[in-house]
């Protein structure tokens, strides 16, 4: 198998496979299959951006690739042939999705079968669905649901249940698109768009919708910013001040919003409970110029080993453990993980880590409870059950902070997916901005 065209898509197959069948990240898969492949063979830049491109299509529109398949298969593949199932899925990606011309997406998943052995015997079927794809895969797409194919049913009913159907299904067709490049710059907004052929919008990110090496744009040796997606980078900004004063940012890697709160000009103390992670955050610091103290631990353990040695904070960012469901453009694997379960145990967690940030509290200070979902049973209920059994209470956002459909009618910040579509959309996020209950004498 020397030919590139077959070796990135046998490579994008590997992947997915580990994805879907092994449970594996995609970011964690890409990175090591890539950087192992690569000791024996050298990529070009955009052979790991067509094998990216591959993987996170197929993870998006599974259900309609599948759809699409089984107009042509009379009955469903065998279990030992989930190799071939993957080349026709991938093969179809590229004739429905992505354009690629006919003969070259059938030979190249014919030949790819054909490299196998084991699977040579399936090479007359792949061809002829293949063809059939190629004629008539677009007609049938046009004809398709996407919402009801993509996403799992207990998702996106949990979306109807809140926004109701219309608003459920932009939130599914927004998690269908490949996410533009979003920015945060240390200073000089309006320069640094012009550097980086992009646009400053409403938040303060700039965005670039062009896709690019990002090592190798203007500014990154040198530190002037960091990526970070939009939406991400809005909780950090809704802090009354963080000059001169103590923050804690709990789950903090990569290390965004430890950035923005010590450019706000805070001391920081970031805390994550893996190495890897740590081990990234510190890097990104590094490459800023700029530091924090780290902590790899339980934020609970670590709190409770420490709380009567340490002083409370004055500020504390709370970036919660999440289903991640509102990051499907970036992380369309989460859609092929999560389950029902999921989401009651994260919750759980969610409130747990809500009491212990709260404890963390020095009188005065203002705390910020995100996540990277728009299910309310990871935000809005969190916070309302707070809110109500009297551990913490509302600092309502207004206008002048945020854009005002970012407000929800309690103050707090709610971005959905759809938001700037015409731009290229954004991260489904939520957030509540909090301070302790006070105590009446």
């Amino acid at each position: 198998m020397n030919s590139p065209d077959l070796l990135t898509r046998h490579l994008a197959v590997e992947i997915f496979d580990a994805v879907i069948r092994n449970g594996k990240g995609l970011e964690e898969e890409y990175a090591c299959r890539i950087e192992r492949f690569e000791k024996k063979q050298p990529l070009e830049t955009r052979d790991r951006t067509f094998i990216r491109l591959l993987v996170t299509v197929m993870l998006r529109r599974l259900g309609q690739i599948d759809n699409i398949i089984s107009h042509f298969l009379k009955k469903p593949l065998p279990d030992h042939a989930s190799y071939v199932q993957d080349i026709l899925r991938i093969s179809t990606v590229q004739l429905v999705f992505l354009d690629t011309p006919a003969h070259a997406a059938v030979s190249t998943g014919v030949s790819l079968v054909k490299s196998d052995r084991k699977y040579f015997g399936f090479a007359g079927l792949t061809n002829a669905v293949l063809r059939r794809i190629a004629k008539e895969g677009k007609a049938i797409h046009e004809q398709q649901n996407e919402a009801e194919l993509n996403i799992p049913v207990w998702l996106f009913d949990k979306w109807v249940k809140e926004y109701g159907l219309t608003t459920a299904k932009k939130i599914a067709a927004a998690g269908l698109k490949e996410a533009p490049l979003d920015f945060s710059v240390k200073s000089d907004p309006e320069i640094w768009a012009q550097k980086l052929e992009a646009v400053l919008m409403p938040t303060g990110s700039l965005r670039r919708e062009k896709q690019a090496s990002v090592p190798q744009l203007p500014g990154y040796e040198e530190g002037a910013w960091w990526i970070q997606d939009l939406s991400a980078a809005v909780p950090a900004q809704l802090f009354h001040g963080l000059k001169g004063k103590r923050a804690i940012d709990i789950c903090a890697a990569p290390g965004g919003k430890t950035a923005q709160m010590i450019l706000a000009g805070a001391q920081v103390t970031a805390v994550d409970v893996s190495e890897k992670r740590i081990k990234r955050l510190k890097e990104n610091l590094d490459r800023l110029g700029i530091s924090a103290e780290t902590v790899c631990d339980d934020i609970q353990q670590w709190w409770e080993k420490n709380h009567q040695t340490i002083p409370k904070f004055d500020a504390v960012l709370l970036d919660a453990p999440c289903s991640a469901t509102g990051t499907l453009r970036r992380h369309p694997d989460v859609i092929r993980h999560r389950t029902p379960q999921d989401i009651v145990r994260l919750s759980t967690t969610q409130k747990q880590l809500l009491k212990t940030a709260v404890q963390m509290m020095a009188d005065g200070a203002e705390l910020i409870y995100c996540v990277c979902s728009v299910l309310p049973e990871e935000g809005r209920l969190i916070i309302n059950d707070a809110v109500q059994s009297g551990l913490v209470e509302r600092i309502t956002l207004n206008s002048t902070e945020i854009p005002q459909e970012m407000i929800t009618k309690d103050g707090d910040m709610l971005i959905l997916p759809f938001f700037y579509e015409e731009n290229g959309g954004c991260d489904g996020f939520y957030a509540s901005r909090l301070r302790k209950k006070e105590k009446k004498n």
